[in-house]
């Protein structure tokens, strides 16, 4: 008894340390679900699995041909429960998409609680460290890799004045942007047309030189720069 005690309690608390690790990433960059949930999930996982390594001890008064031994199909299970739970964390910003990769995280932690509970420390060492390395050591990889920045741009000008399509895209060309789903729509009661379009840029210090720029053309009655978060 005390043996298994023993066995209990260090997977599980390998459990909650390996998936509190990968939480306080996620916590740190201010992600929704963080270190309880990384560790909740981790540790369930882990218990999930410790049911089928003491499957045999629960199920003693069973007859033996009626007792099957699948570890993979909890292993299944879980990872069906885990793809409802990261589906959460998903959230769609306009044209952009979040979450992502607190989604990934949430998997991977439940994968390592398997491992956990079946025993497996050694890889379930390796893959928290990896994980740990590709949330923290990669997000400094990406600032440096060019990537496409995209925001929301409204402008307002007055009807019998306003600026067209073309003095616009002068403009962007300035900040080396590119507009895309253009739309126009009258308001203030017909007096002012607004333009709302997608603006993409390789540098998302443009957003505010664009805005400053926009600030200066006394045509414009108002305007909105909504650079979109990644």
């Amino acid at each position: 008894m005390d043996s298994e005690f023993s066995l209990i309690m260090i997977r599980l608390l390998a459990a909650v340390m390996a998936g509190g690790l990968i939480g306080l990433e996620r916590s740190y960059n201010g992600r929704p679900a963080g270190f309880r949930t990384h560790s909740l999930v981790c540790m369930a996982s882990s218990l999930l699995m410790l049911l089928t390594v003491f499957q045999w001890q629960l199920l003693q008064e069973m007859p033996i041909e009626t007792i099957r031994i699948d570890p993979t199909r909890m292993a299944q299970g879980i990872m069906t429960g885990i793809g409802f739970l990261g589906a959460g964390v998903i959230m769609k910003d306009r044209h952009t998409i979040r979450g992502l990769t607190t989604a990934a995280s949430i998997w991977i932690t439940a994968s390592i609680g398997i491992l956990i509970g079946m025993g497996s420390y050694l890889a379930a060492g390796i893959a928290t460290l990896l994980a740990l390395g590709i949330l923290s050591l990669f997000r400094l990889l990406e600032k440096y890799l060019p990537s496409l920045s995209y925001g929301n741009l409204s402008i307002s000008s007055l009807r019998k004045d306003m600026m067209t399509e073309k003095e616009i895209n002068v403009v962007l060309d300035k900040y080396e942007m590119i507009a895309s789903n253009q739309s126009y729509s009258l308001s203030d009661e017909g007096r002012n047309v607004r333009h709302a379009m997608v603006v993409q840029t390789r540098k998302p210090e443009n957003f505010k030189d664009l805005a400053e720029e926009l600030g200066r053309i006394e045509r414009i009655v108002d305007f909105s720069v909504k650079p979109a978060s990644r």
